[in-house]
């Protein structure tokens, strides 16, 4: 019982009746012009065909037919112009079973008015209508909750099976919702590529912070300490920086459209470097080729990989010798990072950052390789330089 009464106290119950009487005024206002039924709804098929129909009709049905507590619309229904012949269709449709849920709306109004004239039997005051020829009695009284069952029925079941048909008829297209589908995986591996940002900068400042601090500590030496606490502040003030652009990021980009910053570049991978050999590290670095043939995304992408990998390095061997080895030529840009393994902490594991590194270089159609041999743990990565034209409009659209 609690189930069935549960839809009568909920105002979309009414707010959907309020959506079905629309049309049901324009029956009768056709009414009293005409009894010809059939031409009203021969008149839906050119105002449904108008573009702005669809628009008006959605609007109207995401407020009455499914008005949300929370205040966010129904993407089930969509509030735009049509853009197709299909669209316009659909709208036309829509309208018919509108005029054809009013026609029964509009029937079902003598069903109150059967209760009243019931009433007024029982009170031997009928008047000729729908009770005509009952003999007054006072038990007619009884039977006038009666008519007002089916409408009730009629104002639950009229209102799911017009919303039904709204959300069939005018909701989104499959070209819409493919479209809402690429936004939302975009903003996906928005979310993931920021998370994967901060990881990669913040896990290197915290990694040279701690090598340093480490090392000061061993060597006991002010000289070296007061190194050590420099490479520690530029390096922090490098990170705050990479996370105060990201926070802005995630504030506007959305709305803006325009990048607020731009992000590192391997002609910037002098800083990298720097931070590596002032944390202990013997770094020889040899570069072959012009940084400058270098596509953006292709370069931003390397920067992020041989960060991570100096990154790497001096987490599980510590400042050890490295050689870092970057070149461009044959239309590939090629990153090699090798140094001796630690001993005690052997390679690095499948982490995030290795998987980070395999994944950046196979969004740009590249890849990344992983191995030791002979003592040495040795990053190599391969990246085209062309056919990258869609992953350069993936970080405009994102604004990177």
């Amino acid at each position: 019982m609690h189930r069935i009464l549960t839809p009568l106290t909920s105002a979309v119950t009414y707010s959907r009746w309020l959506h079905m009487f629309i049309p049901a005024a324009a029956c009768s206002v056709w009414f009293f012009i005409s009894d010809m039924y059939w031409m009203l709804a021969l008149f839906a098929v050119p105002v449904g065909l108008v573009p702005a129909m669809r628009l008006q009709e959605g609007l109207q049905a995401q407020l009455l037919l499914t008005p949300s507590e929370r205040g966010q619309p129904d993407a089930s229904i969509a509030v735009a112009p049509a853009v197709s012949w299909a669209e316009r269709w659909r709208t036309v449709l829509w309208l018919e079973i509108r005029l054809l849920i009013s026609a029964a709306t509009l029937m079902a109004l003598w069903l109150p008015v059967a209760s009243i004239e019931l009433v007024l039997s029982a009170a031997g005051r009928a008047q000729e209508g729908l009770v005509e020829g009952m003999s007054p009695h006072w038990w007619n009284a009884l039977l006038a909750p009666l008519p007002l069952v089916p409408l009730l029925v009629l104002v639950v079941l009229g209102g799911r099976l017009t919303t039904a048909a709204a959300r069939w008829l005018l909701g989104p297209s499959p070209t819409d919702r493919l479209s809402v589908l690429e936004e939302l995986t975009e903003e996906l591996l928005e979310r993931n590529r920021i998370a994967r940002e901060l990881h990669d900068s913040i896990g290197h400042a915290l990694t040279v912070a701690v090598v340093q601090a480490g090392a000061a500590r061993a060597a006991n030496d002010p000289a070296f300490t007061e190194r050590a606490l420099a490479a520690i502040e530029e390096t922090g003030r490098d990170a705050l920086e990479d996370l105060e652009r990201v926070l802005r990021v995630l504030r506007v980009l959305r709305e803006s459209g325009t990048p607020v910053s731009r992000r590192p570049t391997l002609a910037e991978a002098k800083r990298l470097l720097d931070s590596a050999t002032s944390s202990g590290a013997k770094v020889v670095t040899r570069v072959s080729g012009d940084l400058g043939l270098v596509p953006a995304p292709v370069s931003r992408e390397g920067y992020r990989i041989l960060q991570e990998s100096l990154t790497n390095v001096l987490r599980h061997a510590g400042p050890v010798p490295i050689r870092v080895s970057i070149t461009v030529a044959d239309g590939r840009l090629e990153l090699e990072v090798t140094n001796p393994m630690s001993g005690a902490a052997g390679p690095p594991g499948s982490g995030s950052g290795l998987r980070g590194m395999r994944e950046r270089a196979a969004l740009l159609g590249g890849k990344a390789r992983m191995e030791s041999r002979e003592g040495e743990w040795r990053v190599r990565v391969g990246l085209p330089l062309d056919g990258i034209r869609w992953s350069d409009a993936l970080h405009r659209s994102s604004g990177r």
